[in-house]
């Protein structure tokens, strides 16, 4: 599949959701027949994401801050701090289901107010979410994690052929553990135990401290200059 075969839109410059006085614009994958698992697996590798049914990649005028981040699943090595926090965390259960427990909206809703009551997702919407975490030539895997049998995170999670791909996570935003950081590492495990080469982690951003959290996961690898580099 080759680059210019594909048919490229662009939107228009809008304000940056991540650094202020930037603005961002997007290139989207127009044509249908490449909206498949297959291919997306390829566009993931070449740096683009998806939103809903929407394949895009950044494509902004002055500024190249985005950097897509995967990591090397057989070349894992957990940090001191990621090893307590799995230790910590034996006494939870976690489980990769293909739907949404029955009770996932108000684990959301709680979410969506304490953290991000500034944000596009305010106020926490069940239809806004569905059009955002579902694709029609795509069914994401979704894992749950609980503790004392209570909903306390979701990770939505991408399955590949040969990777997943974390797309969005929320969490009990009062929890006493760092659960952000350990569904990523719950989705490193379930990479290992399902034979995945890679699990994609989005874009990092070096002047966005939100999103520094990425790079402590290792071995992770950045995309520049068209290669992956780590």
């Amino acid at each position: 599949m080759e680059s210019n075969q594909i048919k490229i839109g662009l939107t228009n410059n809008n304000p940056c959701s991540y650094l202020e006085d930037q603005q961002e614009r997007v290139a989207v994958i127009i044509e249908p027949e490449h909206h498949t698992s297959e291919h997306y697996e390829i566009f993931l590798a070449n740096g683009f994401r998806r939103s809903g049914d929407i394949i895009y990649k950044p494509h902004c005028d002055h500024c190249q801050a985005c950097q897509p981040i995967r990591i090397s699943i057989p070349d894992i090595q957990f940090s001191k701090s990621q090893k307590r926090l799995l230790n910590k965390s034996l006494s939870l259960q976690w489980e990769l289901k293909n739907a949404l427990d029955d009770n996932w909206f108000e684990l959301y809703e709680r979410y969506i107010s304490v953290r991000h009551s500034s944000g596009s997702m305010f106020p926490a919407n069940q239809d806004t979410f569905y059009q955002f975490v579902n694709a029609s030539w795509l069914k994401p895997y979704f894992l749950h994690l609980y503790d004392n049998h209570e909903l306390v995170a979701i990770a939505v999670t991408d399955n590949l052929e040969h990777c997943l791909s974390a797309f969005y996570t929320f969490f009990e935003p009062n929890h006493t553990l760092s659960l952000g950081t350990l569904c990523v590492l719950l989705q490193m495990k379930a990479c290992q135990s399902m034979g995945k080469q890679w699990l994609y982690l989005g874009y990092q951003i070096d002047d966005c401290p939100a999103m520094n959290y990425k790079v402590r996961f290792q071995r992770h690898q950045k995309l520049v200059n068209k290669r992956w580099q780590g």
